[in-house]
């Protein structure tokens, strides 16, 4: 991706084609006719399995208001009783409001990346991406997303694999 093409990008993705640019990732941020703010929208954008999205899940922790990002699989849901006991330092995990979000990552919901984030993020990355060769993630915008494998989200990140989800028809 060349300087021009850069700029063209909403300053968000600017950032994460940065970030991946800056860590060798091969794959440079596309962006999407429709928003895909939810992960049942970019997978229906790109044609792929819902369990294929990569979805960025921002907590607060109460404790000392750090931000905590779950990366989780698209047909997944975040058990948050886990990630308490993975990441909570004895304290509990609260619900992260759009400003906290933005403040936090330099990203609104629905475009939050995985990688370039404005703050240091506590970041666990669930085990269930692991099921597939191919993941796509949110890109820093809601048009906006980027292709890689699930252990590139390590290299990128630094993050660990855990177990983070509810199983598959447990009730929410």
């Amino acid at each position: 991706m060349c300087g021009a093409e850069l700029s063209a990008l909403p300053e968000g993705v600017q950032r994460v084609a940065k970030a991946l640019q800056a860590s060798g990732h091969p794959n440079p941020p596309v962006m999407l006719d429709d928003a895909a703010r939810t992960a049942q929208q970019a997978a229906d954008a790109l044609g792929v399995g819902l369990g294929q999205i990569a979805k960025s899940i921002i907590f607060r922790r109460k404790l000392d208001d750090a931000a905590v990002l779950v990366i989780t699989s698209g047909d997944r849901r975040v058990d948050e009783k886990k990630v308490e006991a993975l990441v909570g330092n004895g304290g509990k995990l609260g619900r992260a409001d759009a400003d906290f979000v933005k403040a936090r990552t330099g990203f609104s919901i629905g475009g939050v990346s995985p990688v370039a984030h404005a703050q240091p993020c506590v970041t666990l990355i669930d085990k269930e991406l692991f099921r597939f060769d191919v993941i796509w993630a949110a890109a820093g915008h809601p048009h906006g997303v980027f292709q890689l494998r699930p252990h590139d989200l390590e290299s990128l990140t630094g993050a660990p694999v855990a177990d983070v989800t509810q199983q598959p028809g447990a009730a929410a």
